[in-house]
C-alpha cells in the first residue's frame, strides 16, 4: 500500500537523515561550548595588553649615564642596549644600528671608567675587583649594540657628537675630511672613534698597527687606503699640535726637496 502524505509535512521536503541530525546537533553543541572560552580568551588577552605598559614600567631601573660631558638620569628596562638608549632616548644618532650583532662596528662608542664616588682604598675587596674589571674598558671602543645600558651606568661615554670641542673638529675628524676617508658615511662615526682610541694608546702606529686597530670596524665602500692615510695624518697632528694644512705644506716642501722639479735652463 502506497505511503500517504504525512500530516503537517510540506510537500517536497523529506525528513532529515539520522546522520545529518546528529551532525547538526553536535555542531551546535561545540559552538555553544567554544564561544564562552573564546570570549574569555579574548578578554584575557585584552587585559594582558592593558597591563603590559604598567608591567614594563615596574621593571624599569634608574641609571645615570655620563655622555659627552653631560649627565642623564634615565629609567631603563634591563634588556635595553646602550645603542638603543643613545639613539631612542638621548637622540644621539651618530652611532648607527646596522648589523645589531657586533660585526660591523658602526655602533662604536668609547666607554671609560666608572665615575669615582669615593676612594678605592675604602672599598671592600670584591668592589676593587669589580672596579678593576670596569677600568679595563677605560676609553676603549665598545660595540654599543652588545652592551646593556645597565653596564654603562655612571661610566664616561663618548660618542661622535662629543668629539669636536669649541666648534673645532678633532684632529681625527679633520684628517678624515682632508683625506676624503669616507663615502656613504655609515661606518665613519665608529671608524673615527676607533682611530681616536688607537692613537691615544699608540701615538705613532705603523700601517699594520692601524690595520689591527680598526679591524673591528668594516667599511663596505672600501675606503681603507684613505682611512689608513687619515689615521697617520691625525697621529702626526696630535703629536705636533699642527693642523692638517700645516702638515700637508710641510710634507709638500719635503717632497719638493727630495724630488726637485727639472730645470728648464737647457731648453
Amino acid at each position: 500500500m502506497a505511503r500517504g502524505k504525512e500530516k503537517g509535512r510540506p510537500e517536497g521536503r523529506p525528513y532529515p537523515s539520522r546522520r545529518k541530525f546528529l551532525k547538526s546537533v553536535g555542531g551546535a553543541a561545540a559552538v555553544a561550548v567554544a564561544i564562552p572560552k573564546l570570549g574569555g580568551g579574548l578578554l584575557g588577552a585584552a587585559q594582558v595588553l592593558e597591563q603590559a605598559p604598567e608591567a614594563r614600567a615596574r621593571k624599569r631601573v634608574p641609571i645615570r649615564l655620563r655622555v659627552n660631558g653631560s649627565v642623564y638620569a634615565l629609567q631603563v628596562e634591563p634588556r635595553w642596549t646602550l645603542l638603543d638608549v643613545l639613539r631612542n632616548h638621548l637622540h644621539l644618532t651618530g652611532a648607527k644600528k646596522v648589523c645589531d650583532r657586533a660585526e660591523c662596528g658602526a655602533c662604536t662608542v668609547l666607554v671609560g671608567d666608572k665615575s669615582a664616588s669615593g676612594s678605592s682604598a675604602s672599598k671592600p675587596a670584591h668592589d676593587k675587583v669589580e672596579m678593576a674589571a670596569k677600568e679595563s674598558l677605560a676609553g676603549k671602543p665598545v660595540y654599543a649594540c652588545m652592551m646593556l645600558a645597565l653596564e654603562a651606568n655612571d661610566r664616561e661615554i663618548v660618542t661622535i657628537e662629543g668629539l669636536a670641542q669649541g666648534g673645532r673638529l678633532h684632529p681625527v675628524q679633520e684628517a678624515f675630511l682632508r683625506n676624503d676617508a669616507l663615502q656613504c658615511g655609515f661606518c665613519t662615526p665608529g671608524m673615527i672613534l676607533a682611530v681616536k682610541a688607537l692613537l691615544e694608546r699608540n701615538p705613532k702606529p705603523s700601517l699594520e698597527e692601524i690595520r689591527q686597530g680598526i679591524s673591528g670596524n668594516l667599511c663596505k665602500c672600501g675606503t681603507y687606503t684613505k682611512i689608513f692615510r687619515a689615521a697617520r695624518e691625525a697621529g702626526e697632528m696630535m703629536r705636533s699640535g699642527q693642523s692638517g694644512r700645516q702638515i700637508a705644506a710641510r710634507a709638500g716642501a719635503w717632497q719638493a726637496r727630495l724630488f726637485p722639479a727639472p730645470s728648464r735652463a737647457g731648453r
